[in-house]
Formats: structure tokens, sequence, C-alpha cells
């Protein structure tokens, strides 16, 4: 495979403004940066992303990736960012016959400052076997507690999403960005990158994918595409997010934190090993005691 041109134009992902408290002291903050970048493919205009600008030029890799305008790392000659202009050009040896038709189909997702899909991606009814990956309890307790390691940008300015590639509890790769479409096109873009034509989460062992942000269709989605069965989240579940996990067999981990979850879909591949105990006043562990009183009344 032909060597690719590859910038390097990475930007810091925060910058320090003056804020005036509530005591009417100004102090400076450090606050999540944001900017536009407009990605052209042969010079045709594709999408402008709103990003932090950590790593664009896999972000761009990535998102292309995803929405199967590249289906093949050897046809990339190319990939230049210029912060100057906003731009992202792209360069490739082939590119879809019928590109300008699935560029006529956008679809303006949910994601946070609107993702986009191409082509009808979201009516996909086939993609390679996804494994039947099993997660214990335990397992996903201790994951929770490693990712504490990162969200440096988070911790420090707020207003971005997190998105991670683990092997069960290790965390092998971690991305923030405005949007958690950009973090996981940017974590897809990055492993295609470093494994060449090799299969992107096969190289890298990944197994379970976890991000901050909701698991919507367009997640779903692109971690399937991803070829990983396990998507964890800290936040909430979307309908459409929930019929393409049933469709692609996805196990869905929503409100992931501290020792609580829920299991959307694929409870069946979890294995409970570690309940934690009811909280006093719970509400299934009042009902836990009612059942217990009611049985003790039976047996007098």
């Amino acid at each position: 495979m032909s060597a690719i041109t590859v910038s390097q134009a990475r930007l810091p992902t925060t910058l320090e403004i003056a804020v005036t408290d509530e005591f009417g002291e100004t102090r400076l903050q450090a606050i999540a940066a944001e900017r536009a970048l407009t990605v052209y493919l042969n010079r045709r205009e594709i999408v402008t992303l709103m990003t932090l600008g950590a790593e664009p030029e896999a972000l761009v890799v990535g998102y292309l990736r995803n929405q199967g305008l590249i289906e093949r790392l050897e046809d990339i000659q190319a990939v230049q960012v210029d912060w100057d202009v906003e731009a992202a050009a792209v360069v490739t040896r082939h590119q879809p016959e019928d590109l300008e038709a699935r560029l006529s189909q956008r679809t303006v997702t949910t994601g946070c400052g609107q993702g986009t899909v191409f082509g009808r991606l979201l009516d996909v009814t086939a993609l390679n076997p996804l494994p039947r990956t099993r997660l214990a309890q335990s397992v996903l307790y201790r994951l929770l507690d490693n990712l504490g390691a990162y969200n440096e940008t988070y911790r420090s300015a707020g207003a971005v999403h997190g998105c991670a590639l683990c092997s069960q509890d290790q965390v092998l790769d971690f991305v923030e960005d405005v949007g958690r479409h950009n973090a996981v096109d940017t974590l897809a873009g990055r492993q295609w990158l470093k494994a060449g034509e090799a299969d992107t989460t096969a190289s890298s062992g990944a197994d379970i994918f976890y991000t901050t942000g909701r698991l919507t269709s367009e997640m779903v989605l692109k971690v399937a595409q991803m070829g990983i069965s396990v998507l964890v989240s800290r936040s909430g579940v979307t309908q459409k997010g929930v019929e393409l996990a049933e469709r692609f067999g996805v196990v869905l981990i929503a409100r992931a934190k501290g020792k609580h979850f829920q299991a959307i879909h694929g409870a069946d591949r979890l294995v409970l090993d570690m309940p934690p105990p009811r909280r006093p006043g719970d509400r299934r562990a009042r009902d836990d005691d009612a059942r217990s009183a009611e049985r003790r009344g039976k047996a007098q």
C-alpha cells in the first residue's frame, strides 16, 4: 500500500477566557474549543464538522469511512487539514460512483452539534456478523472505574463528550470532542490509520465501546460497523437506537454510573456476578421486604 500523506494539524482542545462569578470576581476559566472544519472529498464539499481540533485528520478519515464514502484505506492518497481556511482536503484514487445520489439523501441526526448520515445508512439491513461478546457485571464496574482516569478536557472545561474503545475492563483508546459522533469517528479513523488494511477492531482487540452520549441510531450503527457488539453509556437511549441494536445484535447498557446501569437490550449476555446491596428505602428493597413478609405470613 502506498504511503498516505497526512498533515498533523492538531490544536489545543481548550482555551481560557475571563469570567465573572457570583461574587463579582473575575477569574480565568478553561472552556472547550469549538472549530468549524469543512471536509472536501476530491474537491467536492461534503460536510462541515464542529470539532475540538485535537485530531482532525483521524476525524475526517473516520467520518468518511463510517459514511461509506471511502471503503479502502489504500484508496486514500492524502489528508490535508488547513486551519487558516478551516478546511480538510481528502484526495482518493477512487470514490463511489453514486456519490451525488448518496449526498442528496441526508439525515440530520440527534448528535450534539447535529450529526449527519448520508445515503440512507440508517436503513442498512445487513452488516458482518457481530461477535456475541459477554459482559460480566464485575468487569463493567471495573471499566467504569478505569474510565475515571480519562475525560481530561471534560474535567477542565466541560461541554464535550468522550468515547472509548475497550477490551473488557481495559481502556485501549479514548477521544473527546464537541459531539459524540465526532468522537466515535475520530476513534474509527485513528484505528483504521494505525491498522492499515486490517480490520479496525480486530487489530485493536476492542470488544466494548463506551460513550458519554446518548445511545442513538447513529451511535449504534457506527459501533456495529466497527464490529463491536457491546455499547455502554452513562446516558439514555432512543427508540431507533434500540431498534438497530435488536437488528444487529448489539448489547445496550445505558445509564451506567457507579454501581447502577440499565440493560436495554442483550441482558442474556450479561453475567450478574456482583449485584450491589439494596439501599434502605429503595423501591426494590421495599418490594423485596413486602414479598418476604407475605411469605412469612403464609408460612404461619
